[in-house]
């Protein structure tokens, strides 16, 4: 094997270069300049790496490359792999930059991950695991996971900023339509807020801001507490509707506007939850037509999705895709944890 020193590898400063320049990734960018799996290594090395190699076992820094023989490198098994190899100055173990992201492990190119990943953050309705099984030209299956690993580095976090201002709370219901059902499946008694046969989705919205959704079992004033407790600043100002459970949760916060949509109240000078119901209109529509079906295990990582499109909306596709590769750094989702 041949070592080439490289604490600040002449190819990664030129990839690390050409992603500064770029001012818009898009999927003719991706096609003509990373469908080559030594291209999409150096441009995912170019943004895990910016600030110089990182080993991923022991943290520090510097690296050396290593040469493939007669420029092929194959794996123990014997199979060629176009996988970028380096070892570490300091504890000499070998690494490549997938290692430690959600993308460690995987059989399918890189090349089709950066595609997969342009897909999710730029298509605003979603894309189906069938749609992108066959843009892919892999199984659906294979589709599914990949999408789900994607969602994953989407999710929110505790260490968000705590929305503030004017925030907007409300609710709904995902789930089919009883009157869409045959007679023999219809379930009794599910008018309303009824749980039975639909899963209720609480989002919380900072006007000209962010969102954070999050499915719930029941929708009561402890749940709800709980989670603007962990999201909204106590001196907001809410804005809800009638639902009684809101009353409760409202008192704890700067002022509490209710917005009667029973009387056909909508707009009250700045007291409305027009935010709200507009993003829920997007989601169910895309739900029902993009993805048709979502179970409750999974739907929250499809909120995350949907969240996160909306938190950066006035971002170019291509800087989003950008942040998700970055966010993919500690992340792992294995099949097993996934269908369990």
């Amino acid at each position: 094997m041949k070592y080439k020193s490289s604490m600040k590898h002449k190819s990664n400063k030129e990839n690390k270069k050409s992603t500064m320049d770029k001012t818009e990734l898009n999927f003719s960018v991706i096609a003509k300049q990373y469908s080559g799996e030594d291209e999409a290594y150096k441009f995912l090395e170019s943004i895990r790496w910016e600030n110089g190699i990182t080993c991923p076992h022991c943290k520090s820094k510097g690296a050396d490359f290593i040469e493939a023989n007669d420029g092929i490198r194959k794996t123990r098994t014997g199979k060629i792999t176009n996988r970028r190899i380096w070892r570490c100055h300091t504890c000499k173990k070998q690494f490549s930059v997938l290692v430690g992201t959600i993308f460690e492990g995987t059989k399918i190119p890189l090349s089709k991950w950066l595609f997969a990943i342009h897909e999710l953050v730029a298509c605003k309705n979603g894309i189906s695991s069938c749609e992108l099984g066959r843009k892919l030209g892999i199984t659906q299956k294979s589709a599914w996971f990949m999408a789900q690993r994607i969602r994953s580095v989407m999710e929110h976090n505790s260490f968000e900023k705590k929305f503030s201002g004017e925030v907007e709370v409300d609710e709904t219901y995902i789930g089919g339509k009883e009157k869409n059902k045959h007679a023999s499946k219809k379930t009794a008694n599910t008018q309303g807020r009824s749980v039975k046969t639909k899963t209720p989705v609480l989002s919380v919205i900072e006007r000209n801001g962010k969102i954070y959704s999050q499915t719930l079992e029941t929708v009561s004033s402890r749940n709800i507490k709980a989670i603007l407790n962990d999201r909204v600043s106590k001196e907001a100002i809410l804005n809800t509707d009638t639902f009684s459970a809101y009353n409760t949760v409202g008192r704890e916060y700067g002022k509490h506007n209710v917005i009667d949509h029973g009387r056909g109240e909508y707009v009250r000078g700045n007291a409305h939850t027009n935010n709200a119901e507009g993003y829920f209109s997007q989601l169910k529509r895309s739900l029902s037509g993009t993805f048709h079906h979502v179970t409750n295990k999974h739907l929250d990582r499809y909120l995350a999705e949907f969240d996160y499109r909306y938190n950066t909306r006035k971002e170019t596709d291509g800087k989003r895709m950008i942040d998700t590769i970055r966010k993919s750094v500690g992340k792992k989702l294995s099949y097993k944890d996934l269908i369990q």
